[in-house]
């Protein structure tokens, strides 16, 4: 049998368990039915972060507010990033100005700020708008498993 990853549905906060060899068989949400890997940014709040951060995928999260004009330049590229990184990491993005609590958790002192999660660990961080092959680059180069 194979192993079971536990992923956060993005839309929900229900924690799902997905084995891991169904993982580019597009698993859903057991409970809303929401795709668990759409290869998409997901817009999340506080709680929704604090569960998913400990998921057993990286999850690679965009601090942003609407008033932030890298932050609104930066969107498509992070959706592309997404794209990019679908299946082996979920891409997720928080609204800092609807969600304070986010910026003062994770010490957010400028946006757009990323940070990286795997298992519950901050693996790494990065400030200020960046193509999304740079991204992609950032990521695979903290988490090998993700190339």
């Amino acid at each position: 049998m194979a192993e079971g990853l536990k992923l956060t549905c993005l839309d929900c906060g229900q924690a799902n368990r997905v084995p891991a060899d169904k993982l580019t068989a597009g698993p859903k949400c057991g409970v809303c039915g929401a795709p668990l890997l759409s290869g998409k940014v997901a817009e999340v709040d506080f709680a929704t972060l604090a569960k998913a951060e400990r998921d057993d995928l990286p999850l690679l999260v965009d601090f942003w507010a609407p008033w932030c004009g890298p932050c609104r330049q930066m969107a498509p590229q992070f959706q592309a990033a997404a794209g990019m990184l679908a299946p082996k990491v979920r891409l997720a993005k928080i609204n800092t100005q609807v969600n304070p609590t986010a910026t003062q958790r994770y010490r957010i002192q400028g946006i757009p700020a990323f940070i990286l999660f795997h298992k519950g660990r901050e693996v790494a961080r990065a400030a200020g708008a960046r193509p999304a092959a740079e991204l992609v680059a950032f990521v695979r180069s903290k988490m090998p498993q993700a190339a």
